[in-house]
């Protein structure tokens, strides 16, 4: 039964993937069709391998083990998986990814709660601190390249 939840959880995230890649890129679902198929293939590959695997990675670390298979020049598919990934503007499954870390974190923020305003306070600063770094790292490294 746990399988079935993950082929339900996977085909819904399937359907996101492509309506956010059409509504924010303009990319029709039957050019999305083999790209998101082949992430979905990988991510249900990945569920079946942690739990077959006796090393205990989470899924993800599967899942981008895979994924750099399939995309490696040892593997004779490789073309083909990196055209029809590249049909898919990766920022489309960001949305969903940020709409389920929100729904996640949401019955969670009454136990942040009681850990007290410093914890807030460590929060936010934590937050800032990286939000901050990223932009600092990004501006340097853009600037070395030229592109700003």
């Amino acid at each position: 039964m746990r399988y079935a939840e993950w082929g339900i959880l996977l085909v819904i995230s399937g359907l996101g993937i492509a309506l956010a890649n059409f509504i924010g890129f303009d990319v029709g679902f039957m050019e999305s069709l083999p790209g998101i198929l082949i992430l979905l293939g990988i991510s249900a590959a990945a569920v079946v391998v942690s739990k077959l695997v006796p090393l205990r990675l989470p899924i993800v670390a599967y899942c981008s083990i895979i994924g750099l298979l399939v995309a490696s020049p040892l593997c004779p598919a490789r073309e083909f998986v990196i055209a029809s990934a590249n049909s898919i503007n990766f920022t489309a499954p960001l949305t969903l990814v940020g709409a389920y870390a929100g729904i996640s974190i949401g019955d969670q923020i009454k136990s942040f709660v009681k850990q007290g305003w410093k914890m807030i306070i460590v929060g936010v600063l934590v937050m800032t601190g990286t939000f901050l770094g990223s932009a600092c790292i990004a501006q340097i490294v853009l600037s070395l390249t030229n592109a700003i």
